[in-house]
């Protein structure tokens, strides 16, 4: 029979166990480093599988078809768009500010859309409407709502899901330092670091987006939700299709979350030694969910548990075992060595707090050691007042960092070294033309400039120089592609 061979540089054990996992007849292939055998009525089946990613997740979730007549960038994708990147911005950053941060995800927003633009296509004019005074036409109803439009209307509710940064610096210097900001200089700080990160993007876009081995787990999280909610399925006999089984537990869910979010929040963190003991300090200290190490204590609301990681649901298992073991051996390990052997004189402190304190062990009074009028450092003021002491807890974070080197090295090689883009690369870039490289390095240089003139300017408000910012900038290329390794690959 005759033989046909594939070469690939790169792992072809990949696609060779793509291939038998398929429950292709062994004999029929043969495999050798960088080189795959086949016999040629076999050539079909081969190149359908090759013809896929190398993550076992992405194979099993995402479809390798697409339909590039779809429109995207339609009436509905602009209003539905703006505003539920509006309306997350706006309640994410109001909800940041309790104890226990409730974070409502672009998922929230990826389900209420679905029913008003269902509405709107059901009720909206297809006439065309031009603009005036151009050439330009366009619907305010296309047609039927179609998927991808959903997802460019999630892809903007997720651009605002997520809080500033920066607004943690104008916080703290209101709340804390209770001084005043000029209002432009707080706006151009808060969209210049947003907008380093468009920047950013291009140039990390090779590596970390069009690499088959980056595969962001959360994502397929919303794949999934957005097959249920499209896809046409026939309900199996005597079970459910994703959409009935996905409103099943949108309601159940939705129903048990007002019982310790509304009707009984002291449910969020259980610890009943505390209530055993509720005068004893060791007892708070070792048990207490809120301001101890939580030994014992367990919750029963669901953002405590998805407050550190996200949805647990999302992640990899070995990304949270590997999490969950550090996390032992540091919070119930060595933190209470440390506490207890008197290191760094933490049992002057709580054994956790996000405080500052000064030697004697109450709370860090900053006035000493800050120019009210210049808000400048003030060393001698420093030097007779008290060094800067946090909780032991809090020593560690910022002091002891862990990693699995190994395999962050491995994924960001693959990422450098691939010669194939997987077949999602292979049908964005067959249909859509790509935002060009130079767009992503103008807007970088643009948002760098305004960022140092932003430092510079307002009296020096800000109180960053312009080197301060270049120093930054380095910093951020040099931690952006190992850390978001493991972003991609372990959520």
């Amino acid at each position: 029979m005759m033989k046909g061979e594939i070469q690939y540089e790169g792992k072809m054990e990949i696609v060779y166990a793509m291939i038998k996992q398929s429950g292709s007849n062994g004999n029929s292939l043969s495999y050798q480093p960088n080189k795959l055998y086949f016999d040629t009525h076999f050539s079909d089946e081969i190149s359908e599988e090759v013809n896929d990613s190398p993550i076992e997740q992405v194979r099993l979730m995402v479809p390798i078809t697409d339909d590039p007549t779809l429109p995207c960038l339609t009436f509905r994708t602009w209003v539905l768009g703006t505003f539920s990147c509006a309306i997350l911005a706006f309640l994410n950053q109001f909800f940041g500010y309790r104890q226990n941060a409730l974070y409502i995800s672009s998922v929230s927003a990826q389900i209420a859309v679905l029913p008003i633009a269902k509405f709107m296509a059901a009720y909206l004019p297809t006439k065309s409407i031009q603009i005036p005074g151009t050439k330009w036409t366009f619907s305010m109803n296309p047609g039927p709502f179609n998927l991808k439009e959903h997802v460019l209307i999630t892809i903007f509710a997720n651009s605002g899901s997520n809080t500033v940064y920066a607004v943690g610096i104008i916080t703290i210097v209101k709340a804390f330092y209770h001084r005043q900001l000029h209002p432009l200089a707080a706006m151009l700080l808060t969209q210049t670091t947003q907008m380093l990160g468009y920047g950013w993007a291009g140039i990390f876009r090779k590596f970390l987006v069009d690499s088959p081995y980056m595969w962001w787990p959360s994502n397929l999280v919303q794949v999934s939700l957005f097959r249920a909610l499209h896809d046409a399925e026939t309900r199996p006999k005597g079970g459910l299709t994703r959409l009935q089984f996905f409103i099943v537990v949108l309601i159940s869910s939705f129903s048990y979350y007002i019982v310790p979010n509304y009707l009984f929040p002291s449910i969020t963190a259980l610890s009943f030694i505390c209530w055993i003991w509720k005068d004893s300090v060791t007892a708070q200290q070792i048990v207490s969910g809120l301001h101890g190490l939580g030994i014992g204590s367990f919750a029963l609301d669901w953002s405590t548990m998805a407050g550190f990681l996200g949805s647990p649901l999302a992640t990899p298992g070995f990304a949270i075992l590997n999490i969950l073991v550090g996390y032992i051996a540091i919070v119930y390990v060595v933190i209470p060595i440390a506490y207890w052997t008197n290191s760094f004189e933490a049992k002057r402190f709580p054994i956790f707090s996000a405080h500052v304190f000064n030697a004697y062990g109450g709370l860090y009074n900053v006035s000493k050691v800050l120019n009210e009028t210049t808000f400048a450092f003030n060393r001698q003021g420093y030097e007779s007042y008290s060094k800067i002491h946090l909780s032991i807890f809090f020593a560690f974070i910022y002091g002891l960092a862990l990693f699995h080197g190994r395999t962050i090295w491995e994924q960001t090689k693959a990422s450098f070294q691939h010669k194939f883009g997987d077949v999602h690369t292979r049908l964005m870039k067959k249909n859509y033309d790509p935002v060009p490289q130079w767009w992503f390095y103008t807007l970088l240089v643009v948002v760098i400039g305004l960022t140092m003139l932003t430092c510079e300017s307002f009296g020096r408000q800000l109180q960053l120089p312009y080197w301060g910012v270049l120093l930054a900038m380095a910093l951020a290329f040099v931690f952006t592609l190992p850390i978001s390794v493991i972003t991609a690959t372990t959520n």
